[in-house]
């Protein structure tokens, strides 16, 4: 890995450094120092485009130019967004429609590179190469921070594990890994939380069973077991992997900082996305807003960060990732779906424990 950390230096990196903001709101509303690393402010509106651009870069000196580029992402299931379509062709991607998922599409893909002599699959989230380019974006926050600063906490939206693999190789290389590390999924799209739940390590009475018509699987690799869902019914499709990167269930798992693994509703999430479009006047997608559910409940933000004893302020870092699939008339839809909610309780999921939490 070294050589290739050398030629991928921050001198010939393809994507672009992101701001890193303190949210005066949130602080205030949760007593803490918070900051914001707005990563979706890239070439391609996502974090991805750190650890795709540093995997192909890697691709095209290993095969020359000639290479033919098969990236997962653009095999996509049947169904998408138009304004996805649209965006993958503005950018000059050749976009195939395969499967009724996104697993299914990711088997055309692999298709395809068996078929060719020239092409070469970029992972979509499972690979250490991927980590390495998202792990940018904690080094940046290490140096945007005020000097001598260490968070107490880092909070990302989790799907098929590349991000939160990335967060945690960040850390580490940048001597956080004492850090606590809150790994953030909607029910439904659960499969890194119900993967950690299959192995002995953080949660509270591990290993637990698999919940009904979940596949267990194990990785010789990482000597990991792991889940694969049977389906996808969270609406927070950019967290949509069946299953999670077996690399990055081995990581979590032996962290030092450890890891707190929450599952939240849908509904949760898009409570979290009007107040924060309210707030700081940004629309983010479903699964960017599941990062920032306990920004919006100081009762679920003081359970996940505990107050400490000397009554010092906690720092806190969240991946605000943001994303293209969302919309003026999707908030107005969740406002909708909200105003049918009768509870005056959350329930979240956290590494086996379920809580139920006040709505404010």
């Amino acid at each position: 890995m070294s050589d290739q950390r050398t030629t991928n230096s921050n001198d010939d990196h393809l994507w672009l450094e992101t701001p890193l903001i303190y949210s005066k709101h949130i602080s205030a509303v949760l007593g803490a120092n918070v900051y914001l690393k707005l990563d979706f402010l890239q070439p391609s509106y996502s974090f991805k485009y750190r650890g795709l651009s540093y995997f192909i870069q890697d691709a095209l000196r290993i095969h020359g130019t000639d290479v033919h580029l098969v990236v997962a992402s653009v095999y996509l299931p049947r169904g998408a967004s138009a304004s996805t379509l649209e965006l993958f062709k503005q950018e000059g991607a050749n976009v195939k429609e395969e499967g009724a998922y996104y697993q299914e599409a990711l088997a055309a893909a692999e298709d395809t590179v068996r078929s060719e002599p020239n092409a070469v699959m970029v992972p979509a989230y499972d690979h250490p190469l991927l980590w390495e380019g998202h792990a940018s974006m904690i080094e940046e926050t290490a140096r945007q921070l005020p000097e001598g600063t260490k968070p107490d906490a880092v909070v990302c939206c989790v799907g098929g594990g590349g991000l939160g693999a990335g967060v945690m190789v960040g850390c580490k290389n940048v001597g956080w890994d004492d850090v606590s590390f809150v790994a953030m999924e909607t029910r439904g799209s659960n499969c890194f939380y119900q993967s950690l739940a299959l192995n002995p390590g953080p949660f509270v009475s591990s290993p637990q069973p698999a919940h009904a018509g979940v596949e267990v699987l194990h990785d010789e690799t990482y000597d990991v077991t792991y889940a694969k869902l049977p389906k996808l019914t969270s609406r927070a499709s950019s967290l949509g992997a069946s299953w999670p990167s077996p690399g990055a269930v081995k990581m979590a798992l032996g962290r030092e900082g450890g890891v707190k693994s929450v599952c939240v509703s849908d509904e949760m999430a898009m409570q979290t996305a009007l107040s924060f479009a309210n707030d700081h006047k940004i629309l983010v997608e479903l699964a960017c807003a599941t990062t920032l559910v306990s920004a919006y409940s100081p009762t679920l933000f003081d359970k996940l960060v505990p107050p400490k004893s000397s009554g010092a302020p906690r720092t806190v870092v969240f991946i605000v990732c943001g994303g293209f699939k969302i919309s003026l008339e999707e908030l107005t839809e969740y406002r909708n779906v909200l105003q049918s909610e009768t509870s005056e309780h959350w329930d979240v999921l956290c590494n086996g424990e379920q809580w139920s939490i006040p709505k404010q």
